[in-house]
Parts: C-alpha cells; structure tokens; sequence
C-alpha cells in the first residue's frame, strides 16, 4: 500500500497540516499563535478561536505544497489526544467532516505516540527496541518502544513535567512566554555550579519536577530581600543552574532506564528536546557508555502534523482506523 494522508494537529497552541505519502513526509505546515505572549502561557479559549481561523488555510496550504487535491487522499488523520480539550475539538472535527465528505478512513493518533514516531521521518531510525524520553510541556515519560505501535511508559512525572518547571520558573524571573527557550538562551554563557537546587527523590523510574519548582521560588524571593537586582545581576548564572538541576534529574533516570534494561538505543522527544543543554548531556552520554543517541530535527521537536502523519501511516498499514462518533482526550493513555 502506497497511503497518501493528511494528518492535522490541534493539540495546543499551533494550528499544523501535513501530507505523507507512502511513508515520506512531503511538508509539515505550523501556524504559530502569538496571542498568548501578554498573558504569559497558553489561554485554551483564544487557542480553539486561533485553531478555527487557521486550519482551512493549513489544510489547503499542505495540500497545494504537496502538489494534489483532496481527491488524492487516502486518509485523513488527526490529534485525538492529550491536549486542550477545545483544542482538540476542532482539529477532531474538521478531520471527521471531511473524511466523511470524501468517504475516505478516519486515523486518530495519540500526540505522545507521535512524538516517538517523529524519529522515523528522517534518517537515521532508531532500532527496536529503543528507549524514548519524552519530555514537554504537559508530559515527562521514559518510555519503552517495542515496535512502531507497541509502545509502554516505564517511567513518568507524578506531577509537574519538566517543561512546566522551565516555563513557570521562567515566569518568576519575569520572562516573557515561552520562557523554557529563553533559559537555555542564558544558560549558555552561565555557571551551571554557581547555585543549588534539590532533586526530588522518586521511588523507580518516575519524576517529580514541583519540588525544584517551589524552592526556586523560594530561593529567588529570599535572594531578591537581600539584593533587589539580584536576578538582573545574575540571570545567566542562576538559569545555567536550574537548567543544569532540571537535566540533572532527567539523566540520572534515563540512565537508571537504560543499565536496568540493558538497552543502547535511547531517543528523546517533545519540546524540551530541543534544549541545547539536554542534547549535550546526552551526546556526551553517548560517548561514554557506547550508547546510539537519536534527535528528532528541530521542526518535529514541538508539536507538528508531520509526526502525526508518521504515526497514521503505521495505523493505515495496520488497518487501525476510526469510527466517525470518535471524541477528542484531553487525557490520553499510550
């Protein structure tokens, strides 16, 4: 089978299309909405307002940059969940009228799903099975990937993902949204030992990230009594600090994951991937255990449709398609 499929992405905040033919992505449009910077995270009603307005133009977009027309459609898939449930709703919506208009199969896809799957749209792939540390602004996982479709979470956050640390410890030093980028902006030219932050003891492979989070807020307000320029005068250092604290508890897990299943082939996904300083230490990690590390190219690191279409392509193969009543998760298992 040769699927050509439209795949649609609604999850968040970015409205993206994208078209995969038999099994090669040929484009993965995003239209980014600016609305939520001056309110300092993502509102979910001006995102599903955002979503209404974007996704005709996407759609039609992606199809005109791959060169066909709906008719050359095999499927159309979409973001079922986790994510804004508003969100989500309409990028649901618009996949299920227009399969049903054109009478072509319906695909659902699990966003943390795809996110894995994004390692297969360029080379090189990651080899079964492999681990993937999936890391966002909603989720932190360890996950063990046995095949394309046959995926098991061995290890997640029992409360703040890590992206939600940097971006609210990014707030606090009133940076502008999003802040996770803007820490690794300054933690590049900072001194990752000039402060100290607690890591969170969890029991096996899970995460805790509030933690870290309430004592930075609490490091900053008693640091700030004493020095009211104190974050001016030392914003690189203290974001070098906490971003090496953060990455710090991320690794010391990945690499529990990888000695208990002795496996060598470690991927990271999500958008917190694209942190300079995560990539480093897992760059480094790779020379020193002779472990193959795998980096999704920076376009399919945040939430895109061009790994929503990875991941629909495996369910076409596999006949997995949806009923037309499907629903939007704002909370979806893998």
């Amino acid at each position: 089978m040769n699927p050509t499929i439209l795949a649609i992405e609604s999850s968040c905040d970015e409205t993206s299309a994208a078209i995969i033919k038999n099994g090669k992505v040929l484009n993965n449009i995003i239209a980014t909405q600016s609305v939520h910077k001056k309110y300092g995270g993502v509102v979910p009603e001006l995102a599903s307002r955002a979503h209404q307005q974007n996704i005709v133009p996407v759609v039609q977009e992606a199809l005109d940059a791959a060169g066909i027309t709906k008719k050359d459609l095999d499927a159309i898939a979409f973001t079922r969940g986790p994510g804004l449930l508003g969100a989500l709703l309409v990028g649901t919506s618009f996949a299920k009228s227009m399969a049903m208009g054109l009478d072509i199969p319906l695909i659902e896809v699990n966003h943390m799903q795809a996110h894995i799957l994004a390692h297969f749209i360029d080379q090189p792939h990651p080899r079964f099975p492999f681990l993937c540390l999936t890391v966002s602004g909603g989720h932190t996982q360890i996950v063990l990937v046995k095949d394309y479709l046959e995926m098991e979470v061995i290890g997640e956050t029992q409360d703040d993902a890590v992206g939600e640390a940097f971006d609210k410890s990014a707030k606090l030093l009133d940076l502008p949204y999003p802040g996770g980028p803007l820490i690794d902006k300054y933690a590049q030219n900072g001194n990752p030992e000039a402060f100290v932050f607690p890591d969170t003891e969890m029991p096996g492979l899970n995460f805790s990230f509030s933690g870290i989070k309430t004592a930075f807020l609490y490091f900053l307000r008693d640091n700030k009594a004493k020095d009211p320029k104190f974050v001016e005068n030392n914003m690189e250092d203290i974001c070098a600090s906490l971003q090496y604290s953060l990455i710090r508890m991320l690794m010391q897990k990945l690499k529990r994951a990888s000695n208990e299943t002795g496996i060598r082939e470690i991927a990271i996904a999500g958008g917190v991937s694209a942190n300079s300083g995560l990539r480093h230490e897992l760059q480094r990690l790779a020379g020193e255990r002779q472990r193959h590390i795998y980096i999704p190219d920076f376009q399919y690191c945040t939430d895109n449709a061009g790994m929503i279409a990875m991941a629909a392509h495996y369910k076409y193969l596999n006949k997995e398609f949806s009923p037309l009543d499907v629903s939007p998760m704002a909370r979806m298992k893998m």
